[in-house]
């Protein structure tokens, strides 16, 4: 017959130790990746309702916004002229700056000077200024509930000025740019 060896105290008071420690290792564990979850389903929740988060494509925002920036919206935000938004369409997501609100009559000269109610726009974030691909008349009365939009590269831009795009629909707009967050080089607020 076998002999059976019986644990000592000092051996079993080790095993328990280690199995608590195993036990609130395993708790810690399952409490983190639930903290984890949550903030991550929390993080997608805000992004997707309040703040979406976009990538530019393209170049006619430059020199405000590159290809390969990352920005972040604002859902729900009134706009004024100036301002950058993030609209649908079709199944794009296109970024334009906003020139004009609804009723606001809109006329750009053969050099480019644009004019909304007669006052020619101050525009310190262009580069170079130019008529650009343009199939409408103007001066032209923007619809109600709807914004005229120009991309910051006239030359390259499809935008208000082609009834391609046309003037953005209230509906369409995902919201107002207002942060880049890439590249860290560019971080910070948009104007």
């Amino acid at each position: 017959m076998k002999e059976v060896e019986i644990p000592s105290v000092e051996q079993l008071e080790k095993e328990l130790d280690r199995e608590k420690y195993r036990a609130r290792y395993n708790r810690v564990l399952r409490s983190t990746v639930y903290t984890l979850i949550v903030v991550a389903a929390v993080a997608v929740l805000v992004a997707t309702i309040w703040l979406p988060v976009l990538q530019i494509y393209g170049s006619s925002m430059t020199p405000t916004l590159d290809e390969g920036d990352i920005v972040v919206s604002l859902k729900g935000a009134d706009f004024e002229p100036g301002d950058l938004i993030a609209f649908y369409m079709g199944n794009k997501i296109l970024v334009k700056r906003c020139i004009a609100g609804p009723g606001e009559w809109v006329n750009i000269d053969k050099d480019g000077n644009v004019y909304v109610d007669g006052q020619m726009l101050d525009e310190p974030y262009l580069t170079e200024k130019t008529y650009g691909d343009c199939n409408i008349q103007f001066p032209y009365q923007v619809p109600d509930n709807r914004y005229f939009c120009l991309g910051d590269h006239r030359a390259t831009s499809v935008d208000s000025r082609n009834s391609t795009i046309g003037c953005v629909a209230e509906e369409q707009i995902v919201g107002k740019i207002v942060f880049r967050v890439w590249p860290l080089s560019g971080f910070g607020t948009l104007e």
